[in-house]
């Protein structure tokens, strides 16, 4: 496993790298992975899927019920979606959320482990979308996603801008936790801020850039062709965690050569 100073080290030392650069090489890579893209949105609505019917049903059902009379009343809708405003139904509202979003981070995860391997030449395995839901991941990734949300809280209370700022090291945690699994919490909240802060303009430059081309693709298809690109963005982020501080084949190959050399 990579400590956590040699991992601190690789991006102090990062090379400087070219927007337009890592933006094609995220097209490049997307074209080997964009079936994998889609099996994870799938994968991800399935789970989502429960709460969307949960949530939506009794709408449907107070909508259908009130078109009978003629008559719709918002106030009733709104009762019919929040359980009448009660403290405790939006709580547990939000819990769900957190929870299942908390999963969703986890197949994300997973989503990074098959696109590295794919990059490397190896055949793909659909089972690792559910690599880190074992025990001993499945914990860490929760308690990661917890402590994501209570940073990107405390910057939202603070103002609107920290959370431009914060957004970019939380994109780490998650590639940072699929590659080095065995790192503590903190290491992994350490390492995303070092990255996030060494290149903060190059990434956020490239989420949005990336966003709104999904964003315009999404909407020219009628919002089927969100299905095939929504995992793209997070391919730039994978280029630029693979550039400044890979995974570790180069160190392996210097080690060989000293070792001839000696």
């Amino acid at each position: 496993m990579n400590s956590l100073n040699y991992l601190q080290q690789k991006i102090q030392n990062a090379k400087a790298l070219d927007f337009g650069t890592v933006f094609n090489q995220a097209i490049e890579l997307f074209k080997k992975v964009w079936v994998q893209g889609l099996l994870l949105q799938i994968f991800a609505l399935v789970i989502m899927l429960p709460f969307i019917l949960a949530f939506y049903v009794p709408f449907i059902g107070a909508l259908m019920e009130q078109s009978r009379s003629g008559y719709v009343d918002p106030d009733s809708l709104n009762s019919a979606i929040f359980g009448g405003g009660s403290p405790m139904y939006i709580l547990l509202f939000y819990v769900v959320i957190f929870v299942l979003s908390a999963i969703a981070a986890l197949l994300y995860a997973g989503f990074y482990r098959i696109v590295k391997n794919m990059d490397h030449g190896e055949t793909p395995n659909t089972s690792d979308f559910f690599y880190f839901f074992k025990g001993k991941y499945f914990g860490k990734g929760f308690l990661l996603m917890i402590l994501a949300s209570l940073i990107s809280g405390v910057a939202t209370m603070l103002c609107v801008l920290p959370v431009f700022y914060v957004m970019v090291p939380i994109m780490f945690f998650i590639p940072i936790f699929a590659y080095n699994p065995d790192l503590s919490i903190g290491d992994i909240v350490s390492l995303g801020f070092s990255l996030g802060n060494k290149k903060w303009l190059l990434t956020f430059g490239l989420v949005i850039v990336s966003a709104i081309l999904i964003y315009i693709l999404t909407i020219v298809t009628c919002g089927i062709g969100g299905l095939f690109l929504a995992a793209f963005i997070y391919l730039p982020i994978y280029i630029i965690y693979k550039e400044v501080i890979g995974f570790g084949e180069q160190d392996e190959i210097d080690e060989i050569g000293k070792i001839e050399n000696f």
